[in-house]
């Protein structure tokens, strides 16, 4: 049987090469071990000490120190989230134009040009929303 050495092990035989995986494996065990600490440890504690058992206190609303005016329930109106996702879209824009704006002098203008046809084409969604009413809150 031919067997060759590579950095002193013995690579004839397939468990010598699997011991090279051994502290990826103890690795991913410890790692494993204390996430799963870290998730069921509180849980068990909380059973234990009897923090888990409902009461009148405990399900009520609180809200800066006074009791809730209304019902905590209420239906949530779509246009938070359709602004929510405007500013990430714009909030993204800026994130790209920040860098670009440090180094445009280096990039050339093939570059500006790139980041004037990405600007057009936000700009055009700004107005598209805007036209929309998407922005109004009447």
């Amino acid at each position: 049987m031919l067997s060759k050495s590579v950095s002193g092990v013995n690579v004839g035989s397939s468990s010598a090469l699997l011991i090279e995986y051994l502290p990826i494996l103890i690795f991913m065990g410890v790692a494993l071990s204390l996430s799963l600490l870290f998730v069921f440890l509180p849980m068990a504690v909380s059973r234990f000490t009897g923090t888990h058992a409902p009461d009148s206190e405990k399900l009520s609303e609180y809200e800066c120190g006074f009791p809730a005016f209304e019902a905590p329930r209420k239906p949530f109106d779509v246009r938070f989230y359709l602004v929510a996702i405007l500013f990430i879209i714009f909030d993204l824009e800026a994130a790209f134009l920040f860098p670009w704006a440090v180094v445009v002098d280096d990039l050339g203008w093939e570059a500006w040009g790139a980041m004037m046809v990405f600007l057009g084409i936000l700009t055009i969604g700004f107005i598209y929303e805007w036209k929309k009413g998407a922005l109004d809150w009447d």
